[in-house]
C-alpha cells in the first residue's frame, strides 16, 4: 500500500503579479512563509493561481522557479488542467521536466465530458507521466462531476494519487472509501469541510485559506488527522467567518484582496475577475484586523 503524497493542508496558492506580469520575488516571499508555517505542498497555477489566464509559458516558468526556491523541503503540484486532453498531456509533461513534483488537474470544463470521456482523459495524462497525478473534481465550475465509478477505474492506475474532492456533497467522500482502495486519498476542496473529510477518512485539505492563515488550517488539518476533533472542530468554527468572506466574491478576487491587507500585495486578478467591492473588502478587513 502506497502513503499519501501529502497529508494536512496544502496551499492553492495566489498568483503574485506586479504590472501585469508574474512578480517572482513575491512568489519566492508567498513561498518561503508557507513553509516556515509547516506547509508541504503547495499547488501552482491551480483555479486559485488564476491558470486560466496564465499562458503555458508563464506556467512552466513558476513551476521550474517555485521548486528552485523550496528545493526538497515542499512538494510543487502543478496545475495542468485543460478541456482538451492533447494540451493537458503535453503540459503534464512538461511540468514533469521543468521539476514538478505532482500534478492536479480539472476535469475538463464546458465540453463535459461523460463518465467513459473523463477516465480516458485522466488515464491519457497520467500515462503520459511518471509523477503523481490528483484528479480535481469541482462541478461547480466544470458543470461535470466525476462518478464514483470513475474513481474505482482511476484508483487502479498506479500513479493516480487521489482526488481533491471540492463537490460539497460529503456523502460522495463516504462512496469514493468504500468503493476505493484505502491508498486512493480524498483531499478537501472546501475548507469549509475540511475537518469533515477527514473525519470520513481524507488526508487533509487543498486550501484557500491556507494562503492567508497558513498555521492554523495547518493545525485544524493535523488535529483531525491526529483524531482531536474537538481541536479541529474549534478551529473549523472559529476560522468559518474567515473562509465564508474569502468566498463572498468568486475566488480568488478575496484572497488576493486579502493578501494585500496582510502585507503580501499580489496584486489584482487579471481580467475577466476584477477587484473585490468596497464593501465585501471593509468586511474582510474588520475580520483579519479583528485576529
Amino acid at each position: 500500500m502506497k502513503n499519501p503524497l501529502f497529508t494536512g493542508a496544502c496551499t492553492a496558492l495566489v498568483t503574485p503579479f506586479l504590472n501585469g506580469k508574474v512578480n517572482y520575488p513575491m512568489l519566492e516571499q508567498l513561498l518561503k512563509r508557507q513553509m516556515e508555517a509547516g506547509i508541504r505542498a503547495v499547488v501552482i497555477c491551480g483555479t486559485t493561481g488564476e491558470s486560466p489566464t496564465l499562458s503555458d509559458s508563464e506556467k512552466l516558468e513558476m513551476f521550474r522557479r517555485a521548486k528552485q526556491y523550496v528545493s526538497e523541503d515542499c512538494l510543487i503540484i502543478a496545475g495542468t488542467g485543460s478541456n482538451c486532453t492533447e494540451h493537458a498531456v503535453a503540459l503534464s509533461k512538461a511540468a514533469e521536466t521543468v521539476g514538478a513534483d505532482a500534478l492536479l488537474v480539472v476535469s475538463p470544463y464546458y465540453n463535459k465530458a461523460t463518465g467513459e470521456g473523463l477516465l480516458a482523459h485522466y488515464s491519457a495524462i497520467a500515462g503520459a507521466v511518471h509523477i503523481p497525478v490528483i484528479a480535481y473534481n469541482v462541478p461547480s465550475r466544470t458543470g461535470v462531476d466525476i462518478p464514483v465509478e470513475v474513481c474505482r477505474c482511476l484508483a487502479m492506475i498506479p500513479n493516480m494519487a487521489g482526488i481533491k474532492e471540492a463537490s460539497t456533497d460529503v456523502r460522495k467522500v463516504t462512496k469514493i472509501r468504500a468503493e476505493c482502495p484505502r491508498d486512493f486519498a480524498v483531499w478537501s476542496g472546501n475548507d469549509d469541510l475540511a475537518a469533515a473529510v477527514i473525519a470520513l477518512g481524507g488526508q487533509g485539505v487543498i486550501s484557500v485559506l491556507s494562503n492567508v492563515a497558513p498555521v492554523e488550517t495547518q493545525a485544524l488539518a493535523q488535529a483531525a488527522l491526529d483524531g482531536d476533533f474537538d481541536t479541529a472542530a474549534d478551529l473549523q468554527t472559529r476560522l468559518l467567518p474567515l473562509i465564508e468572506a474569502l468566498f463572498s466574491e468568486v475566488n480568488p478576487i478575496p484572497v488576493k484582496a486579502a493578501m494585500k491587507l496582510i502585507g503580501y500585495d499580489c496584486g489584482d486578478c487579471r481580467l475577466p475577475l476584477t477587484p473585490m467591492s468596497r464593501e465585501n473588502c471593509e468586511k474582510l478587513k474588520k475580520l483579519l484586523s479583528a485576529g
